[in-house]
């Protein structure tokens, strides 16, 4: 199933997408929230559109798409699970899982516009899978645990100011990773079912041109160790967010230039939908 959040912010109407159609869901809850995900919501969202028993949202073409999830408790971040964006970036690849986080109001809608922040020289973009947590995660016993824990997947713009990250962090990437709008997430949260997330192909362009272009199959640690290693240190509750890495091709590997006011990025991975920011000034 595929399940996305449309209107104005603050106020949007939670929908299920089902082919041609996008299908109201508020007669089954008030949004897409860990409450809805951890408790029995797919399912009775499942059952009624089997049974036609949602009305079809018939304006959801002129609505503003947000995120497809509300403001998690947490955005949990895996840094250098790529081993060519490890290498552009400096690094080896790292022997165990490295973990940032961002602040949760920076989870935006999929097309809003971006504003760099002030002072900013280095904003950059990067296109990551993302994870959302469906049911309590903590001390899983094994990987093959994890999947029970997943409500499905979007994607993510995880957007950095690296000299904030790197050069005047302190030691801690957040500061780099938390302005405004640092995480436009959508269109969609897709379940399971709708997609083989283990290896999807994401692509990343900036003004029309071809910057990232690889696979989740290329991650280092994978999906469902992720998720184990992170329940291991915390508790993954449900409707948070965990992205899982960027592959190669940002502007921190020095081969393009960082984003200015007026550029445009688009995203894309497969069975994710598409994204598309313009940059203004903040």
């Amino acid at each position: 199933m595929r399940f996305a959040r449309l209107g104005n912010v603050g106020t949007e109407i939670p929908v299920v997408i089902d082919g041609e159609r996008t299908l109201d869901l508020r007669t089954i809850t008030t949004d897409i929230d860990g409450a809805f995900l951890s408790g029995d919501g797919i399912e009775r969202a499942r059952a009624a559109v089997a049974t036609g028993g949602l009305p079809e949202l018939t304006d959801a073409a002129s609505l503003r798409i947000g995120a497809p999830i509300t403001r998690p408790s947490a955005v949990y971040c895996i840094g250098m699970n790529y081993a060519a964006h490890a290498a552009e970036s400096g690094s080896e690849p790292p022997e165990r899982i490295v973990m940032f986080m961002k602040s949760p109001n920076t989870v935006v809608g999929p097309f809003d516009d971006v504003a760099i922040p002030r002072g900013s020289e280095k904003t950059d973009w990067e296109v990551e899978l993302g994870i959302v947590i469906g049911r309590r995660a903590s001390y899983l016993d094994s990987p093959a645990d994890a999947r029970a824990h997943i409500a499905g997947f979007v994607m993510a713009n995880d957007l950095s100011e690296r000299d904030w990250q790197i050069a005047v962090s302190g030691g801690q990437w957040s500061k780099g990773k938390s302005a405004p709008g640092f995480c436009p997430t959508g269109p969609w949260l897709a379940t399971d079912d709708e997609l083989n997330a283990d290896d999807v192909r994401l692509r990343s362009f900036v003004n029309g041109q071809p910057r990232q272009d690889s696979r989740t199959s290329d991650l280092i640690f994978d999906i469902d160790t992720i998720v184990w290693t992170l329940s291991q240190y915390l508790a993954l509750e449900p409707g948070d967010l965990v992205l899982t890495g960027t592959p190669e091709g940002v502007a921190l590997s020095g081969r393009f230039p960082y984003l200015a006011a007026g550029d445009v990025v688009e995203l894309d991975i497969d069975g994710l939908g598409r994204q598309r920011q313009q940059y203004v000034s903040a």
